[in-house]
């Protein structure tokens, strides 16, 4: 175990600063950035996921950012495959991956690996797609909670990409997500999944969620102010994208989206956008408290950027001595 290379693992609530942090970590130590973003992946949506501007990727590049064009879907698969390649190929290098981002479930299943889980299925999607809009997504929710309680009970009723994906789970193959999950779980502990490197994971955890939901609430308008609009404009008028795909199911483009399709107002698509990203970021911060081994960046008195950095690079020393 001790002669296998480290490998780092930032994460934390949207708009907590995970990229400002890496960017800085990338200039004092040699590490190279992974994007564990399942929303920067596609090309021409760079406003709305907070995607790094070519004056920061040119001080930090990173890597799995535009590497998808929003019409193709990416999955926790596609995203664990990219993830080893890409840690291979630094760890190649003599560097450190650092891998940065708030999509937990990507975080997870590098970890743990991944069941045997079937391929999406399009019509299966638009059936479940369907439910949700005429009857809402907690309508998925309850079907998922008859035929899958257990997922239905980890699953929020606001995470649609989760719901619609264990529901398609069992629909496909009449088995639940629930008990692939439990197959993943024994093939792991029987050593099967084992990676050829050490995970060592740190989180950025604000102290207080008012001042989070107001970080939150400033980088939405500002993201307005940059072009949102425009960009996700751009992305309708394209013609081949609907709502369905996970692309522009992202938090924040869907709710642009229907803006533009006549489905609400400029004002509620604005409350919709910042309630939606809230409601993420409280997602991830369950995910958060119940990670195994985490180590929080700062301490319970100094949250601040400073203290987060210097946390940052005594665990990172601390670990690869």
């Amino acid at each position: 175990m001790a002669s296998k290379p480290d490998v780092f693992c930032l994460m934390g609530p949207t708009a907590a600063g995970k990229t400002a942090l890496a960017v800085e970590l990338a200039q004092c130590l040699p590490v190279e950035i992974i994007s564990v973003d399942s929303t920067q992946v596609y090309r021409g949506m760079d406003i709305g996921s907070g995607k790094p501007d070519a004056e920061v990727l040119a001080r930090a590049p990173h890597r799995l950012i535009d590497i998808r064009d929003p019409e193709q879907p990416y999955s926790a698969a596609d995203f664990r495959a990219d993830a080893l390649a890409e840690i291979g190929s630094i760890l190649a290098s003599g560097r450190i991956p650092l891998l940065v981002g708030g999509t937990m479930l990507y975080f997870k299943v590098l970890r743990d690996g991944l069941a045997d889980l079937p391929s999406a299925d399009s019509r299966t999607r638009n059936e479940i797609e369907s439910l949700a809009q005429q009857h809402g997504w907690e309508a998925v929710h309850r079907r998922l909670a008859e035929v899958d309680p257990e997922a239905a009970g980890r699953i929020h009723p606001n995470d649609p990409q989760r719901l619609q994906r264990a529901l398609e789970v069992f629909l496909v193959t009449g088995r639940t997500l629930s008990s692939h999950h439990h197959q993943e779980k024994v093939a792991r502990q029987q050593g099967e999944m084992e990676l050829p490197f050490r995970l060592h994971f740190m989180a950025i955890q604000p102290a207080r969620r008012d001042v989070l939901h107001q970080q939150i609430t400033q980088r939405y308008y500002h993201m307005l102010d940059a072009g949102l609009v425009d960009e996700v404009k751009r992305l309708y008028e394209r013609g081949d994208l609907n709502v369905s795909l996970p692309s522009i199911r992202s938090v924040g483009y869907r709710q642009v989206w229907q803006y533009l399709a006549g489905e609400m107002s400029y004002d509620d698509m604005v409350e919709k956008g910042i309630i939606a990203t809230r409601q993420l970021a409280k997602r991830q911060l369950t995910w958060l408290r119940s990670w195994k081994n985490l180590h929080s960046l700062g301490s319970e008195s100094d949250r601040s950027f400073e203290a987060e950095l210097r946390s940052a690079l005594k665990f990172v020393e601390s670990v690869s001595i």
